[in-house]
């Protein structure tokens, strides 16, 4: 590798980075992470600091786990790469395809279709469900319903379905049929209801009405993250989950649960489906599938939709989708040792133990710093919002985010910011200890900012 002067004169500019304005990189360049180990990351400078992150919602098992290294080593050694279309495969992805089937057994998955990542997963997930419908002789089902606040990806498909205008405005016009309900958020929701139980039966209710008005009949899924990641860790009432299953049954429209960020056990739960105790028709998974130290993600199906497709005796039921990296036998490898490792070491009971340390440490926070409007969380995924003003809920500007990420970096945490949310990922082998020094690098951020 270059030297470390060369790193630092080059840092954003050959190169654009996802989710940020280009010159503002250029001007503010981004911090350079050269090392990881355990649950710390280690910057250009030499300073170490807890990835409160987790890389990107994704690295569960920490920075040192070598089965899942090892097992990357021997596939190249292997089998560095085939291609998983019609007429070939390879054993890493046979394997894998089984163990993911048996894990999610009781959320009803059978099948599974391997991609690149998260975004692939719901392209995949959205092109399915309109196949499905017309294998089934019902090809006006092509619309999508989905929660404002939901994130799906980048690609048009999953651009379209999110909730968030800073995905979509400067993309669009999008694609067209696709319509989105409230998001059930006790903190901000258009019904000014803080009740949880009423607020699901407010949101479910908005649905039932958007599937009346646009004709159930012309409507292929509803796709919803079982708790909302992105869009500011908004996690939904008990009940609400089970409501819109029970909508989409009554209405014969497929259900899609986006996995991505709550698979594998950051909520406490194997997946948030099992968490709320629901049985959607297809998952999207990948983040945690290989703990981030391999690009893969996989498409999981039920048993209806995959009878639908195995059944078929026309051309509707022939799959015209797939990726390059569709079953990668390294990242397949690598899905292998991070599933036996994440069972291994229970991470889902590690999660909601933790989980329950990071919520009391973070209702402290609130407490003592006006600046935090709301904290939110299941497992380990949660986040504070941070306002302006408590009364009127204005969120906190940029100057304040940055100042309170800032601060806390210099503390020892890495923070991520999304607009006035502070959202916390972080690796699920966090130890109570871990727990209390994220919480004081926190709570130097808002002292500084306050």
């Amino acid at each position: 590798m270059r030297d470390r002067n060369f790193l630092v004169e080059n840092n954003a500019k050959p190169i654009w980075h996802p989710m940020a304005h280009p010159a503002e990189m250029r001007t503010q360049p981004p911090r350079i992470v050269m090392k990881g180990e355990g649950v710390e990351v280690t910057d250009i400078d030499g300073k170490t600091v807890i990835d409160a992150v987790g890389g990107l919602w994704n690295v569960n098992l920490g920075y040192s786990c070598d089965p899942i290294k090892q097992a990357i080593a021997d596939q190249l050694s292997a089998l560095p790469y085939y291609s998983g279309f019609r007429g070939t495969s390879n054993g890493p992805s046979i394997e894998l395809a089984y163990e993911l089937t048996e894990w999610f057994k009781p959320e009803g998955m059978v099948r599974a279709f391997f991609t690149s990542g998260g975004s692939d997963s719901v392209e995949t997930a959205l092109r399915l469900a309109r196949q499905y419908w017309k294998i089934k002789g019902q090809a006006d089902r092509t619309k999508f319903l989905a929660l404002k606040k939901g994130y799906h990806g980048t690609h048009f498909g999953g651009a379209s379905v999110n909730g968030n205008a800073n995905f979509r405005r400067n993309y669009e016009p999008m694609l067209p049929g696709v319509f989105h309900i409230p998001a059930p958020s006790t903190y901000r929701n258009p019904f000014n209801e803080t009740d949880p139980a009423k607020l699901a039966q407010l949101c479910a209710a908005a649905m039932e009405e958007e599937i009346t008005f646009q004709g159930a009949d012309t409507i292929a899924a509803f796709i919803m993250e079982p708790v909302l990641g992105a869009g500011g860790v908004i996690v939904p009432p008990d009940s609400f989950m089970k409501l819109v299953r029970e909508i989409c049954d009554r209405h014969g429209i497929l259900m899609i649960a986006d996995e991505v960020v709550t698979g594998f056990g950051r909520t406490g739960a194997w997946s948030g489906s099992r968490l709320w105790g629901v049985k959607p028709d297809m998952m999207t998974m990948a983040k945690a599938i290989t703990s981030g130290y391999f690009p893969l993600g996989a498409t999981l199906i039920g048993e209806q939709v995959a009878e639908a497709f195995e059944a078929d005796t026309t051309t509707f039921g022939s799959i015209g989708h797939g990726y390059t990296y569709s079953g990668h036998p390294v990242g397949c490898a690598a899905g292998l040792a991070a599933l036996a490792e994440t069972r291994r070491l229970k991470l889902d009971e590690n999660a909601a133990a933790r989980g329950e340390d990071l919520a009391q440490a973070l209702a402290a926070l609130k407490a003592k710093h006006p600046l935090v409007g709301d904290v939110r969380g299941k497992g380990l995924m949660a986040a504070l919002e941070l306002v302006a003003d408590r009364d009127t809920k204005k969120p906190a500007d940029k100057k304040t985010m940055t100042k309170v990420a800032d601060v806390a970096y210099e503390a020892g945490v890495m923070l991520r910011v999304s607009g006035n949310n502070l959202i916390l990922s972080p690796p699920l082998i966090l130890t109570s200890a871990d727990v209390k020094r994220i919480a004081e690098g926190i709570d130097a951020g808002l002292s500084a900012a306050g």
